[in-house]
């Protein structure tokens, strides 16, 4: 790209080249002046303007006829190419064409997102859009916004908040918890009640300093306290110490409806009502309109609707487990 001097296109009035256009199409300065939509007398002011930056008569009155010049005629067709790229920079919105393109999107994850969605997403992705790539990386609610406005992620889903002005958000679903045990390692009656939830040793997701993690402010808000053995950032970790520990696990429902039952793991109702973080959709306000961010965007509702679909139906014994 050539160097643009942008003190001396400073000093030019760039909008005396629309007026040159005009004059060369309708070689009228009234003609011009309505296709403007200006006075004549500002046209003619324009053409005297224009006289005097290229030292050149620039159109010459020949009868009812505005003629250009041979100087004029040297500058329409580079200057109509010059307007003609700028209408389009302005007006013209990017194409994107999801089944050429050939890029990476950075999606940021609560974890459990990842782990529903991710698979499902890149098996679309492959189907309708094979140049895509999907990079997922892990994202806390306190640094989310931070990543979006530096650019390290295009999206984020998970339970995340509002942010600042400059951010967007989508709620995507309301969460809910179900809780699950090796009934191998837990003799525990179905439903679990409230009595014997509180009195087991407890599993929970944490991605940050405090042992009760992700619940800290569920469990607050409920006056409840657990005895927690053990947290961890991921869900399979916590399902995989399930199967091995005499631990109850308390997870979000979708979770718990996938994994649970392939793991030999037996589900039951959170005997108690934690208010949890809805599931959402943040993105930069800056690409709002951005055609790819866009299709990205319009994906994921389709997919977790279908991961929705797919579940395998859960029903909870009554009876004791023995």
């Amino acid at each position: 790209m050539s160097s643009i001097d942008h003190f001396n296109l400073w000093s030019f009035d760039l909008n005396l080249l629309v007026a040159f256009d005009a004059l060369m199409r309708e070689r009228s300065v009234t003609k011009a002046a309505t296709r403007l939509k200006i006075q004549q007398s500002a046209m003619s002011h324009n053409l005297g303007t224009l006289r005097m930056l290229f030292d050149d008569q620039l159109f010459v009155r020949v009868g009812h006829t505005m003629k250009p010049t041979p100087r004029s005629e040297a500058l329409a067709a580079a200057i109509g190419t010059v307007l003609e790229q700028a209408q389009h920079a302005i007006t013209a919105r990017e194409r994107f064409r999801p089944e050429t393109e050939e890029r990476t999107f950075s999606i940021g994850f609560s974890s459990e997102l990842e782990v529903l969605l991710m698979p499902c997403l890149t098996a679309h992705v492959q189907r309708c859009a094979p140049g895509i790539r999907l990079l997922g990386r892990p994202a806390q609610p306190g640094d989310v916004h931070r990543m979006l406005d530096d650019g390290v992620i295009n999206l984020a889903i998970g339970c995340f908040g509002d942010g600042a002005e400059r951010h967007r958000r989508k709620l995507l679903f309301e969460q809910s918890l179900m809780c699950c045990f090796n009934p191998r390692l837990l003799n525990l009656s179905m439903p679990v009640s409230r009595s014997a939830y509180l009195a087991q040793k407890h599993a929970l997701v944490s991605q940050n300093a405090s042992i009760r993690g992700c619940l800290d402010d569920a469990l607050r808000a409920a006056g409840v306290e657990l005895d927690v053995a053990m947290a961890a950032p991921e869900f399979l970790t916590i399902l995989g110490a399930v199967m091995q520990t005499p631990v109850i696990a308390t997870l979000p429902s979708r979770i718990i409806k996938r994994y649970a039952a392939l793991l030999g793991l037996v589900a039951s109702p959170v005997p108690f009502d934690f208010r949890v973080t809805p599931i959402s959709m943040v993105w930069a306000a800056y690409s709002d309109r951005d055609p790819a961010s866009e299709w990205l965007r319009q994906q994921v509702e389709p997919i977790l609707a279908q991961i929705e679909e797919a579940s395998p139906s859960f029903e909870i014994a009554t009876d004791k487990i023995s």
